[in-house]
């Protein structure tokens, strides 16, 4: 068993102070977006015996079992992360398995260079992610019905939009949300600044549902993405809540800090709020036009205690246990690897005591007993 060292990502729209409150430190006055718990060749942990990377090249099915690696090769198919969005990411769409083999095989095809900016695809692998809330959490997540987005945007007021109102009324729903979309990301530029500038001043003046977008257009003004958001479900998670994001389905992060685990690859297809390329053909064969509710999970307890977020995905598997003071321990062994992560409290993991924020990897089968008060996250496989 290894404590992990881990790195936290200073993108800019990360919170200044989710991160460190979490850790018990003094705010640097730097944001701190991300914390990357895993072997990504990005930031891999680092532990006692070398990088987790490098750890598990060493010997692959001794650290991640051999049913894993016979599954999902000789390496750790997720990336753990604690995510604290001080202000909105980018609004995007990740491709489907089938889909990321084709766009990484076409840009190799075509000599891309993997670190180019108008790159889409950097690895063959499909991005499934889900974020379970620590705090409340804002995010933006799949479509609205087009009947009901025509109705926040007519509720504006502002004349420029109803060409979109129109057709988000008249067309049937695949139609509708695609011929809105397209037009949003492909009109003139200064035109839809106009557009974008008029509609966050009636978000600014309406307030209630629209205060949402109204902080969006403050961070990105100008920006299509701004348009397109309108176009989707807002959801405000409470604790101990997630979502599931699958491929095809547009989504934002706005605000809040969260537990975030995810396949691990770096695929992703932006619709705006970004000075990042938008690659807009791209993203139209990717979104899954589809209007639907945006399915707030919440954990299904098991006899043993353990809190299981189901998604119908194999690469990852998040659980997580709330531990009360003078029970246990908690036998946590499993045939594959996992990372514990504590987010409250004190708990203690074979010989290592966590506090929030820390962690360690468990190879396979290696005897996992926990113990404390304090609630800690279980990230594996299903094998």
């Amino acid at each position: 068993m290894d404590r992990l060292d881990n790195t936290i990502r200073p993108y800019a729209w990360g919170s200044t102070t989710a991160i460190p409150g979490l850790l018990g430190v003094e705010p640097s006055g730097e944001p701190q977006a991300e914390m990357w718990m895993g072997a990504h060749p990005g930031a891999p942990s680092r532990t006692a015996r070398g990088t987790l990377l490098d750890v598990i090249e060493t010997d692959p099915e001794r650290e991640l079992g051999a049913e894993a690696v016979a599954k999902f090769g000789p390496r750790l198919p997720f990336l753990l992360k604690l995510l604290a969005a001080g202000a909105p990411l980018s609004l995007q769409v990740h491709p489907d398995l089938e889909q990321a083999r084709q766009g990484y095989e076409d840009e190799e095809r075509r000599g891309v260079p993997v670190d180019a900016p108008h790159r889409n695809y950097k690895d063959a692998n499909h991005k499934p992610e889900l974020i379970c809330a620590l705090t409340e959490f804002d995010g933006l997540c799949g479509f609205r019905d087009p009947l009901s987005a025509a109705g926040l945007l007519d509720g504006l007021g502002v004349a420029s939009l109803k060409p979109y109102v129109d057709l988000l009324n008249a067309r049937p729903e695949d139609a509708a949300l695609r011929e809105v979309l397209t037009a949003v990301l492909t009109a003139d530029r200064e035109e839809m600044a106009r557009t974008v500038a008029e509609t966050a001043a009636a978000c600014e003046r309406v307030g209630g549902v629209y205060a949402p977008y109204a902080d969006i257009a403050r961070h990105y003004p100008g920006d299509p993405g701004v348009l397109a958001a309108l176009l989707l479900n807002h959801v405000r998670l409470q604790p101990g809540e997630a979502l599931f994001l699958g491929a095809g389905i547009p989504h934002a992060y706005l605000s809040g800090l969260g537990v975030e685990i995810m396949a691990n690859s770096d695929n992703v297809l932006r619709c705006g709020l970004t000075p990042k390329h938008v690659d807009v053909p791209e993203l139209l064969r990717i979104v899954r036009f589809e209007a639907g509710d945006p399915g707030v999970l919440r954990p299904e307890a098991s006899p043993d205690g353990e809190e299981l977020y189901d998604t119908p995905i194999d690469e990852f598997r998040l659980s997580r246990h709330v531990l009360a003071e003078g029970t246990g321990p908690h036998d946590l062994t499993r045939a594959t690897a996992q990372i514990l992560l504590c987010t409250a409290g004190t708990v203690r993991v074979g010989a290592y005591e966590l506090t929030p924020g820390q962690s360690v990897f468990v190879p396979a089968a290696e005897k996992a007993e926990v113990s404390g008060a304090g609630t800690v996250f279980r990230a594996t496989v299903v094998v």
